[in-house]
């Protein structure tokens, strides 16, 4: 079984922010894919799907992003998913907007949902699709802030369409079997 969690904040007042990436690319793949995430539970949205001969399940923690990991980690431990059988779709701003790289591991990079993660799991060693969404022109705490929960403009929404699509084919890749050093060797 595999978990493919998309990170973002719940509630009308953050749809289309740049830090609801994970969740736009996840919407992207259930959109492309004809599902929807029909269950409420592990407090989080989620279904659970046999795609491809793979039971997979695609979830969304409805936490707040700085406690993704109770969601993610109650899911893991209920269906008894190996952290390498994760992968978490999260935003980066230490990338440029609409690049995407593919992580095996590693530490939380200053990003509190994977930190969240980390604490909950106990553990770094699952799968990360990273969007860039860069930083602001201005780094500060507020700048930071005000950067993250703001909407894509038009021109970086083209940027992050072409991203969603590519993330659509990694997550495919993913349910398929594809190992992490095969998926960074694809889309890195």
């Amino acid at each position: 079984m595999k978990i493919i969690a998309g990170l973002g904040n719940p509630g009308k007042k953050y749809d289309g922010t740049k830090h609801n990436t994970g969740f736009m690319a996840l919407d992207h793949y259930l959109s492309e894919n004809g599902l929807t995430l029909e269950r409420d539970k592990f407090e989080g949205k989620f279904t659970k799907q046999k795609i491809n001969g793979a039971d997979v399940i695609l979830l969304e923690p409805q936490t707040y992003m700085n406690d993704s990991g109770r969601s993610v980690a109650q899911v893991a431990h209920f269906f008894k998913v190996a952290p390498q059988d994760i992968l978490i779709i999260q935003d980066d701003m230490d990338m440029a907007l609409g690049k995407i790289r593919v992580r095996a591991n590693g530490k939380s990079g200053g990003h509190n949902g994977i930190r969240s993660i980390i604490r909950d799991l106990g553990t770094s060693d699952f799968n990360r699709l990273k969007i860039g969404i860069r930083h602001p022109a201005e780094v500060t705490e507020a700048s930071v802030i005000s950067w993250v929960l703001s909407p894509f403009n038009k021109e970086q929404q083209e940027l992050m369409s072409a991203a969603f699509a590519k993330s659509s084919q990694i997550i495919a890749d993913f349910i398929a079997g594809q190992s992490s050093q095969y998926l960074m060797n694809k889309y890195n």
